[in-house]
C-alpha cells in the first residue's frame, strides 16, 4: 500500500537517489556537463525542500513531488517503480491542494508529456529554454481535468 506524506530530513539521501535514477532513465537529452551542473544544484536544495513523498508500507520513499505556489516544480519516480501509479497518486494529491495546478515539462521528454496529458493537463505555452537558461525547451501545462 502506498501512502503520501511530507518529506523529513532523514529522507534526503533517498530523495537524491530517486532523482538521479529518474533523470538517468528519462533525461537522455541532457549533456554530461548539464547533468553534472543539475546534480550539484539539486543536491544543494532538494533535501531541504518541502516535498510530497509516495512511500511504501515500510515508509521508504518511492517517488516525490515538489509544488511551489500551485506550480509543480518536480515529479520524480524511482525508475524501478515506474508504471505502478505513483506519479499519478502524487499528482492527484497535488490537485486536491491546487485544483488549477501548473507544471512545465521538457519538450524532449515525450513520456512525461503523454503522462500529464492523460492526467488532464493541457499545453498553455512553450519556452525555448529551461528555467536555468539552458537550450532545453519547456512545454507549459495547466490542469483542466
Amino acid at each position: 500500500m502506498v501512502m503520501v506524506r511530507l518529506s523529513r530530513p532523514d529522507d534526503a539521501a533517498r530523495i537524491i537517489e530517486i532523482w538521479r535514477g529518474a533523470v538517468d532513465a528519462t533525461h537522455d537529452f541532457l549533456t554530461a556537463s548539464d547533468r553534472r551542473e543539475l546534480d550539484e544544484l539539486v543536491c544543494g536544495f532538494l533535501p531541504q525542500a518541502p516535498l510530497w513523498l509516495a512511500v511504501d508500507a515500510q515508509d521508504r520513499p518511492l517517488a516525490f513531488m515538489l509544488i511551489d505556489n500551485g506550480h509543480m516544480e518536480a515529479l520524480f519516480v524511482d525508475p524501478v517503480q515506474r508504471g505502478r501509479g505513483l506519479g499519478a497518486t502524487l499528482v492527484r494529491h497535488g490537485l486536491t491542494l491546487h485544483p488549477q495546478m501548473t507544471t512545465d515539462v521538457n519538450e524532449q521528454n515525450d513520456q512525461a508529456i503523454g503522462f500529464y496529458q492523460r492526467m488532464g493537463f493541457i499545453p498553455t505555452g512553450r519556452s525555448e529554454r529551461d528555467t536555468e537558461g539552458r537550450p532545453y525547451p519547456l512545454i507549459h501545462l495547466q490542469y483542466r481535468g
